[in-house]
């Protein structure tokens, strides 16, 4: 298996939000702490092969999708010769080669039947092939959605083996953890793009934080409708 670090961060951002949305959302209605991690595991299990399913089939339809204009790029370039050479004419034209510079341009690229398909797949069609496999991205997003979306979980699991049944403090430490974890993703992601991890760090933590509040609040109020 080959990691794929772009689908861990995706999936590890939506994990960490989805079950911590979870966690304060029971909370909100006053629920014990057993149908927290019921419906986490429930959410890290389920919800994770799904986001990971997703992922599978997006990946494998772009892949299948920019295979098939490959296939039909191939056919034009040896049934219509003429009528791609001035296409490729046309796009270094556009780019500002003239005269005999553009046409020692189109020479070069269409003598190579792969650089000719090339670059009609990338500046035609705007599409460059993925050489990622799907399951390694599903995976590797599963993966992700599990490990960091546990986070939110672990103090109400420390909290129920050590006997203590307070959930406002176990949900203390679950807040402050998953926020840390937010915080810390997204500036790892950023380190990847060589942009600025603290803000991308604060950006993350903010959206996690939304999703958090607004399932606190909707579980505080079906409870109170409910009672």
């Amino acid at each position: 298996m080959k990691w794929h670090f772009d689908d861990f961060i995706y999936g590890s951002i939506d994990g960490a939000v989805t079950t911590f949305a979870i966690v304060t959302g029971v909370i909100g209605a006053s629920l014990p702490a057993g149908i927290i991690l019921i419906l986490g595991f429930a959410n890290l299990i389920a919800d994770g092969f799904s986001m990971a399913a997703a992922n599978y089939q997006a990946s494998k339809a772009r892949n299948e999708f920019v295979q098939m204009k490959r296939r039909q790029e191939e056919w034009e370039i040896d049934n219509l010769a003429e009528q791609e050479r001035n296409e490729i004419r046309e796009i270094y034209r556009e780019k500002g080669f003239k005269d005999e510079l553009l046409e020692d341009v189109v020479q070069i690229i269409t003598s190579r039947r792969k650089v000719w398909v090339d670059t009609m797949m990338k500046e035609e069609l705007g599409l460059i092939e993925d050489e990622k496999n799907p399951m390694d991205s599903s995976v590797s997003t599963f993966i992700g959605f599990n490990i960091i979306g546990l986070i939110p979980l672990i103090p109400f699991i420390v909290f129920m083996i050590i006997g203590i049944e307070e959930n406002s403090e176990a949900f203390t430490y679950a807040a402050v953890s998953v926020l840390v974890a937010f915080f810390l993703v997204g500036m790892i992601k950023e380190k990847m793009v060589k942009k600025s991890m603290i803000r991308s760090g604060i950006i993350t933590l903010i959206i996690g934080g939304i999703a958090a509040i607004v399932a606190y609040f909707v579980g505080y109020g079906l409870n109170f409708v409910v009672s």
